[in-house]
Order: structure tokens, then sequence, then C-alpha cells
């Protein structure tokens, strides 16, 4: 425990990461500035030294988390052409569902004041979900010039429905509901990673075409 008057080293992030622990155990119902405090190993009044109170507290953690995903996302067009698409993907919007995202992100919405700050901050310029998509789209024209997601994905298009279901599932995952992951993944492959499928859709249209005129051909005859 940190005595009086010595100052503790990252002491946000010393915050930040023992709230993130305290939800992914004990559910959002559990995170007070004691509960903080305990799990961090600090004095108890250490929270409100650096932060007005426990709204400013939820609201900062979420918008530190955020742009935290938003640098990640920032790098993404670095990598093209390496690794995989849906890969790189991942390793950027599963970042939101880390160390308790959903819950964080209840927790502020369901609290009015630390709700408004995350507002008021986004509406500032503070990274959010409108970065981390701009960073998604960038990317994938970057992987379409290499050929790696086809012609066909509109990069615009694919980054808003992949980050927009991203939040709907941040806002409406709970302790308790199914693992939101699997079906990012699930939209990640549908979008980027079914080329082949869309060719043999292709393939398919045109035969069906053909049939169809066949069809005419016997029926005028």
């Amino acid at each position: 425990m940190s005595p009086r008057g010595v100052a503790t080293p990252d002491v946000r992030e010393r915050l930040f990461a023992a709230a993130e622990r305290v939800v992914e155990r004990d559910g959002p119902g559990a995170l007070t500035s004691r509960a903080v405090t305990t799990e961090a190993g600090c004095a108890k009044g250490l929270l409100h030294t650096h932060f007005a109170g426990f709204d400013e507290f939820v609201a900062e953690l979420v918008l530190d988390r955020f742009a935290r995903t938003a640098r990640r996302a920032g790098a993404l067009s670095g990598l093209a052409g390496r690794g995989t698409v849906a890969g790189n993907l991942d390793a950027v919007v599963l970042a939101l569902f880390d160390s308790g995202g959903p819950a964080l992100s209840g927790l502020a919405m369901a609290r009015p004041a630390a709700s408004l700050r995350v507002r008021e901050a986004f509406r500032a310029g503070a990274p959010g979900f409108a970065a981390i998509e701009e960073a998604v789209a960038d990317y994938l024209r970057a992987e379409r010039e290499t050929g790696r997601v086809p012609r066909r994905v509109d990069p615009g298009t694919a980054a808003l429905a992949l980050v927009g279901t991203c939040h709907h599932l941040l806002m409406t995952s709970w302790p308790g509901t199914p693992d939101p992951r699997p079906a990012v993944r699930r939209l990640v492959a549908q979008l980027v990673d079914e080329q082949d499928g869309t060719q043999d859709a292709e393939q398919g249209g045109e035969q069906d075409a053909a049939q169809d005129d066949a069809q005419d051909g016997v029926r005028g005859s």
C-alpha cells in the first residue's frame, strides 16, 4: 500500500486495471471506489486524489480504453499484406470486449454523470467508435489494393457494419449473456473472407440466367 505523501507511479493505469479486474470477477454492481482501491492495494483516498469523483473515474476509464483501441486501430494500415485480414481485424475490434468492456460501457451508460462526460469527450474529439471505424475503413481500402479483400467490398460500409455491430454488442452484453466475440468473428469472415462464396453465387446466377434463356427459347418455338 502506498503511504500518504509518496507518489504512486502510473496510478491511473493501476486503478483502471484494478477496476477491470473487479468487473470481470464480481460484475459491474461490485464496482465502487473502495473496491477499486482495495483491488489496487493502495490508500482508500487515492482514487479521489486523482479524480473529482467516482463518475469521473468511470468516464475516464471508458475513454482511456476507447483511446487504446483507437490507437491499435490506427496501426492497422501498416499491417496491410501481413498476417491475415480477419486476424488483423479481430485483434482490434475484439479488444473492445477485453477486460469487461461490455460491463464497463454499460456501467457508464447507467451512471448519467459518467455517460454525459463520455459523450462530451467524444463530441470534443476524443477517440471513440468513429475513430475506430475510420481506421478500419482505411485498412480495408489498403487490403483491397493488395487483392486480399474482394473488390466488391466497400470499405466504408464494411467498417460501419463491423464497428456498429460492436457498439450494439457492447451496449447489450452483460455478465451471464452469451460471449459476443464469436459473433464478431463470424461477421468479420462474412465481410472480408468469402470471396470464393461470392464467385460461386455469381456463377450460379449466370447458370440460372442461361437456364431462363433456354426455357424462353423453348416457349417461343
